[in-house]
């Protein structure tokens, strides 16, 4: 049996964050149009995240001595709420805040954590996730990239491919074999520290429908990285990136990526009077957002407990991406039946892109067949 903890809520002394993080907004509001509001996550402002950073909002669950707020999990998910729910451009720290500064915090040495996770927490150093590469979709133990020792610490070479924002970033965690085969699997593989600057690496950046190129390709040719580039024990890499993706894949922002575009589609509704076929949508969504919800919080509980709940994290990405992709797919048939009533152009817009970019949530952070497959062996079935 899958262990899941029971209904969690909101501790009080979380939920009192939720005013400050409102008005916080209201100085520093996001974009007006809903069309950009619902790219947030994906939306690259590094003042932004600075602002962020000053307010003592960004590792706020790190111990204090490395540059964090020392707050609770439930804190964090407070802020990330208000946040996506009013589309922020947190896409400059959103990977180093969510899993790159927790992981060097579990796993990392003394130097790399009071070198990088001051700088992380103020908002202004920035990172990106290596581990998919080409030819491999999802399958994460399926790695060509190497990095070999040497006098002067790890020779890198290989690719990786869909690599948010690897552009703008000032690091890479890059998940390498460092002894062994291909064939080996899970064994042998590592995680290094991958200093974006350095000679040998080449960015390319991969346009999307949308329009934007926040993915990327990542090409090592010869990349001369230090000694202490090695992030926790040779060979533990994959006990990390399992770690790790319980971050990735339980938060908010896998239930809350439409939400500019129901947002948008209810203010419609507010000005066109809503009928019977409008109310049952609104309700059916919104009955699976407070369920969903609930689930994703109770592994925050977990992860709050120091806990790494693989699957049921894999389960509530599963059903929350699920979800997301059925919001533009059910508002587009509403829609559509009221013809040509007034003030839609925005509500459009934002419809359009939501449409475009709505497979994309069942791929990145694990493909859906990757994560049934998890959920299966958790279960014994597999």
């Amino acid at each position: 049996m899958i262990p899941w903890p029971q209904r969690q809520t909101l501790p009080a002394s979380a939920e009192a964050l939720r005013s400050e993080v409102r008005a916080f907004l209201v100085a520093h509001p996001p974009a007006a149009a809903a069309d950009v509001r619902a790219r947030s996550w994906m939306g690259f402002d590094a003042a932004f995240s600075q602002a962020l950073g000053e307010r003592g909002w960004v590792g706020l669950t790190l111990p204090t001595q490395y540059g964090g707020g020392g707050g609770s999990a439930f804190d964090r998910y407070v802020i990330l709420e208000e946040l996506l729910a009013a589309g922020a451009p947190v896409s400059a720290h959103w990977i180093a805040d969510r899993q790159s500064a927790p992981l060097l915090l579990r796993f990392g040495s003394d130097s790399q954590r009071r070198e990088l996770l001051p700088r992380i927490c103020a908002g202004e150093l920035y990172f990106c996730i290596g581990m998919s590469e080409p030819g491999a979709g999802s399958d994460l133990a399926s790695v060509s990239t190497r990095a070999v020792p040497n006098d002067q610490g790890w020779l890198l070479n290989g690719s990786k491919l869909w690599t948010t924002n690897a552009d703008r970033c000032h690091y890479m965690i890059a998940l390498a074999r460092t002894s062994g085969q291909h064939g080996d699997r899970q064994q042998g593989l590592s995680q290094l520290l991958v200093d974006l600057s350095l000679p040998g690496i080449t960015i390319r950046p991969i346009r999307d429908l949308a329009g934007d190129a926040h993915f990327n390709e990542v090409f090592f040719d010869n990349v001369q990285l230090p000694h202490d580039a090695l992030i926790g024990a040779e060979g533990d890499g994959w006990q990390q990136v399992t770690a790790e993706l319980a971050f990735e894949r339980s938060g908010p922002e896998r239930i809350l990526s439409a939400m500019a575009l129901l947002e948008c589609w209810c203010d419609w509704l507010r000005l066109c009077e809503a009928d019977t076929g409008d109310q049952r949508t609104l309700g059916e969504l919104v009955s699976r957002l407070a369920v969903l919800r609930s689930l994703s919080l109770s592994i925050t509980a977990q992860l709050a407990q120091g806990q790494s709940p693989v699957i049921p994290a894999a389960l509530v990405k599963d059903l929350g991406t699920t979800f997301e992709q059925d919001i533009p797919a059910m508002l587009a048939d509403q829609i559509g039946r009221r013809g040509g009533e007034h003030g839609r152009v925005e509500l459009m817009r934002t419809l359009a892109y939501t449409s475009i970019i709505a497979p994309t949530y069942s791929l990145r952070g694990g493909t859906r067949e990757i994560l049934r497959g998890l959920i299966a062996r958790g279960m014994g079935l597999r």
